[in-house]
């Protein structure tokens, strides 16, 4: 008998005794319930009467109980704009902390184990402006941008990292009826160019990096720009572009604000119905279109966020790193500035002690902020997963045992509604430190979160995720779940900003009548919905509508599906779906969400060509399991010649076809043959979004000589 089997029955039975002695002790004194507690099975009959659309068959459509008589608008009765929303927080918590900044204190050369040498940042505490502070600072560079010629319900663009002077200037647009164009500081420059122009932008607000790289390069294409201001806090003489551009700090901008013939100035305020953000999308595919955002649809959608969040308020704190241009970090940041939450701004680089820009020993952001609520891309989590994953692994017998004993307990527990505080000290202390330690709150979205992410996040990081479902075209609100809610694969009932009903898809096979559950492509409705794409009308057409009772609808292209509890499951994408030359359709989102949490793969694009009869993949492998795999083989060279080598190749899809079929897939979805990419796909490369979405008609391109190699080696 080996160790391993000597030791773990007589670990478990220790385990489960302390387990039980505390559960003894629970009950005595009381219990320990969490949120879910035994009221899960009323809690879930509460959900199903929630998620009954009044009227209209298994189409729906679908409401939150608490909506039934009508869809929600306003955080507070008035406030219909967001200028008012946060007037309202400014006047409740004036003294309060409200936008953080981590001082840098200094650079370093840090050598790695390669040779290479990178630039690395020493950070110290984080400095506060208050909220009447932000206040202040918006109304001064509002009054300085219109000095300078921006003219209410003109466009201005901002093009700039995820920072606290991001939404300073955001206020201040909003303050002053300045519609903000927004734009991910990592577009290309065409499609920097084509937004610009698209909007016939006179003024930018950028930062010195992105003026000096992605925004120099194309001011020659852009005509009607006149003036750059870059996010400085101190003034500064900086020379004139060629075209007679001039740029200002934002520094110089707020003193010109602050002069009494400007402070005092008339300016028009914004109406409930004025364009606040005309946000430009990522663009999976094409140019990136831009879709119009009124105050009232903002409005509309952090309503029915904020309803989601239990006990939002001052005490939390919120960690901003995402895409500002994304709607899921801007929607959930003006949430918690609407509840007088703190927020700290950081960056993927910088966000944990081990990210790339983090001196080897110094602390990373979430340790010195220790934040209580955090958005999060699945993307981000799936990371953490494996990480941690991988050092389970590598734990000796007794560890690992008792880590998977006490996960397992934990995650039953959880299922019947208890806390476990003794497993959550002395075993996921250290991973839930991963993130500061005080985190009560995930809210995963852009993207599907995989099961196992999920349940591992639930458990290891001793919080609940609320998995929320939403497009920029709906101001990024439709669902979340609840966070009691331990289920995973759904993205919870309606919001009570908005209501669903589930369209008919007959070329997909996906019915409202299906059974035993209802099918179909996922119409969003309510006062979130949004204007329409800038200049498209075309698109509009096709993607929006309005019904009868005057009531705005976005068509999504994804297909999803109804539970018993009025919960929705997003089961596939219209533009996901390709046939095979068989007639076979093949999900490719749905294989390579299966595929994720397979440990060699850090990303896959699965591809199918619909002359062709099989699945092939483009994979970005996990360095440290390729490495260990090709170190089992017998194969040496370096990274790059690894990835290049069919050896390898064909050694790493014989362990993707074991997690394929492990994950259930059907024989004609697992990839028959791969190519490994040894470089990773960020933003940067251009072959995903900022949201970590993947761009398939590019992946395409760049991989277009390896397709045509599977296809025609058969």
């Amino acid at each position: 008998m080996s160790v391993r089997e000597c030791v773990t029955p007589v670990v478990g039975c220790v385990f489960r005794l302390v387990a039980w002695l505390y559960s003894l002790v629970s009950v005595l004194w009381g219990g320990a319930a969490s949120e879910g507690g035994p009221r899960v099975q009323e809690r879930s009959r509460q959900l199903k009467a929630r998620s009954v659309g009044p009227g209209g068959g298994a189409e729906g459509p679908y409401r939150d109980l608490a909506a039934i008589g009508g869809l929600a608008r306003t955080l507070q009765p008035g406030a219909v704009t967001l200028e008012q929303v946060f007037e309202s927080a400014v006047q409740r918590f004036g003294t309060r902390e409200c936008l953080g900044t981590r001082e840098l204190l200094r650079e370093e050369d840090e050598e790695q184990a390669n040779g290479k040498v990178f630039k690395k940042v020493i950070l110290g505490q984080y400095h506060w402006r208050s909220y009447e502070e932000t206040h202040r600072a918006s109304q001064q560079f509002g009054a300085g941008l219109a000095s300078l010629g921006q003219r209410a319900r003109s466009n201005i663009a901002i093009f700039c990292e995820t920072r606290a002077e991001w939404i300073i200037c955001a206020q201040a647009c909003f303050m002053y009826n300045f519609p903000l164009i927004t734009l991910y500081s990592t577009l290309g420059g065409p499609a920097i160019a084509h937004g610009l122009n698209e909007t016939e932008v006179t003024h930018i607000i950028t930062s010195k990096e992105l003026l000096e790289t992605r925004l120099k390069a194309i001011l020659a294409d852009v005509p009607r720009l006149q003036h750059v201001v870059v996010v400085e806090d101190k003034p500064r003489n900086w020379p004139t572009y060629p075209g007679g551009i001039r740029v200002h700090s934002m520094a110089t901008v707020q003193e010109l604000g602050a002069k009494p013939e400007n402070a005092g100035a008339a300016r028009e305020r914004a109406r409930a119905s004025d364009i606040a953000v005309i946000m430009y999308t990522s663009g999976s595919t094409g140019n990136p279109k831009g879709v119009m955002i009124s105050h009232s649809n903002l409005v509309a959608g952090i309503t029915g966020m904020a309803e989601r969040i239990p006990k939002l308020g001052e005490e939390d704190t919120y960690i901003g790193y995402l895409p500002l241009a994304h709607v899921l970090e801007l929607s959930a940041e003006m949430v918690c500035l609407a509840h007088g939450c703190r927020i700290g701004y950081s960056s993927p680089h910088t966000l944990a002690d081990t990210s790339t820009k983090i001196k080897r020993g110094s602390k990373g952001d979430v340790s010195v902020l220790r934040p209580t609520l955090m958005a999060a891309v699945p993307e981000i989590m799936d990371r953490i997963y494996k990480n941690v994953m991988l050092r389970v692994e590598e734990m000796g017998v007794l560890q690992k045992t008792l880590f998977t004993l006490a996960y397992n307990y934990k995650l039953e527990q959880l299922t019947k509604g208890y806390s476990t505080p003794l497993c959550d000290k002395f075993v996921f202390g250290k991973v839930r430190a991963l993130l500061g330690g005080r985190m009560r709150v995930l809210l995963s979205g852009g993207a599907p979160l995989s099961a196992a992410t999920q349940r591992f996040m639930n458990v290891c990081l001793c919080c609940p995720v609320g998995q929320g479902y939403g497009l920029t075209e709906t101001c990024g609100a439709g669902t979340i779940s609840q966070l009691w809610d331990y289920s995973t694969g759904r993205v919870g009932a309606p919001l009570v900003c908005s209501e669903i009903r589930l369209k008919d898809w007959v070329e997909g096979c996906y019915r409202s009548t299906d059974k035993p559950r209802p099918r179909g492509e996922i119409l969003i409705g309510g006062p979130n919905v949004t204007m329409g794409y800038y200049k498209n009308p075309a698109k509009n057409r096709e993607d929006f509508f309005m019904d009868e009772t005057g009531q705005r609808w976005f068509c999504t292209g994804d297909i999803g599906e109804i539970h018993a509890d009025g919960c929705l499951e997003i089961i596939d994408r219209k533009k996901d779906l390709v046939k095979l030359q068989a007639g076979e359709y093949v999900s490719l989102g749905k294989v390579e969400a299966a595929l994720k949490n397979c440990p060699l793969i850090d990303n896959i694009c699965v591809y199918a060509n619909s002359d062709e009869s099989y699945v092939i993949g483009f994979v970005v492998p996990n360095q440290k399991q390729l490495l260990s795999l090709a170190e089992q083989r017998g194969v040496g060279g370096s990274w790059a010649e690894l990835c290049d080598s069919p050896v390898m190749e064909e050694e790493a899809l014989q362990v993707i076809t074991e997690a394929a079929l492990a994950a259930q897939l059907e024989r004609l979805e697992v990839p028959r043959k791969i190519r490994l990419s040894s470089e990773p796909w960020t933003p940067e490369t251009g072959l995903v979004t900022d949201a970590f979405k993947l761009k398939r008609q590019e992946l395409k391109s760049h991989y277009q000589q390896d397709i045509e190699r599977m296809y025609a080696s058969k």
